[in-house]
């Protein structure tokens, strides 16, 4: 045994020390390592350069309602109606992602209070497959809108996806006439519909129920529009503006209402609530 091997076995080394691999969180915009329990306290907003990080339908409706809400159970539609293959079957996809989210599709809807008033939310998890629309969220979207009238309360969507569900085909695309029809019925009723813009809205989801709101509300920095930039330069041929398709380009040039931070989005939905929703006279 050589010498260096005599010192090195006499060292007496302490244990590796065992870290947690979700101890920290990086932030996508300007990769600060933030401490995890930090990141959630703060609404998975980056406490150093304020971006707001994309969360799940669970997160949003601890955040946003009253004690005591209730998911609804997500409607039961045909899976895989096209037989759909690429590199992987369809159905391999869909239970990877319910895996993964714990989320029985793309779309969940709750109902309860915020600060008192009744409301039904929908929230879209982009960790489901990009969020996309298919079958499953257009009938999830049509109960949303059907209990807020059943409950004579708005319908509030956080809207988070990709666009259409390539592998549902043209059976993705009918999802954005349906819901349009249910954000009629909800207005029949004389309900208002409140849309909440996150990152990223994309695709048909824009070009259906997320431009559609009584009010149209963003969360700073989101990523908003039909097709992405590059299709969008190549096509016209030209460079888009800086800050093009983020929230608060889309609210300079009117297509948006206001632009919340995710600390303030209770009490303004709350406050628009109060204003929008009408008191049934008593009996």
């Amino acid at each position: 045994m050589s010498w260096l091997n005599r010192v090195r076995n006499s060292i007496p080394f302490l244990p590796k020390r065992e870290t947690a691999e979700n101890l920290w969180h990086k932030c996508r915009q300007c990769n600060a390592m933030v401490f995890t329990k930090e990141w959630e306290d703060n609404d998975s907003v980056c406490p150093r350069c304020d971006h707001h990080g994309r969360i799940g339908p669970r997160a949003r409706f601890d955040r946003l309602f009253d004690p005591g809400y209730s998911v609804l159970p997500s409607p039961q539609v045909r899976e895989d109606p096209l037989k759909f293959r690429d590199s992987k079957r369809y159905q391999d996809r869909i239970k990877a992602a319910r895996q993964a989210t714990g989320e029985s599709d793309a779309l969940q809807n709750a109902r309860g209070t915020v600060d008192g008033k009744r409301a039904v939310i929908g929230v879209q998890d982009f960790a489901f497959m990009g969020g996309s629309m298919g079958l499953a969220v257009g009938a999830a979207f049509v109960e949303g809108v059907r209990a807020a009238i059943r409950d004579h309360a708005p319908y509030i969507i956080f809207t988070a996806a990709g666009g259409a569900r390539m592998q549902e085909g043209i059976l993705s695309l009918m999802q954005m006439p349906k819901t349009t029809v249910a954000i009629a019925e909800l207005r029949e009723a004389g309900l208002p519909y409140i849309v909440v813009l996150t990152d990223p809205t994309t695709g048909g989801v824009t070009a259906s129920y997320a431009m559609l709101g009584d009010v149209q509300i963003a969360e700073p920095g989101a990523l908003i529009g039909f097709a992405g930039q590059r299709v969008i330069e190549s096509t016209i041929r030209e460079k888009l503006p800086e800050g093009f398709q983020r929230a608060e380009y889309l609210l300079a040039h009117g297509m948006i209402d206001m632009v919340v931070h995710r600390k303030d989005l209770r009490s303004t939905l709350a406050r628009l609530i109060d204003y929008l929703v009408p008191r049934r006279e008593a009996a």
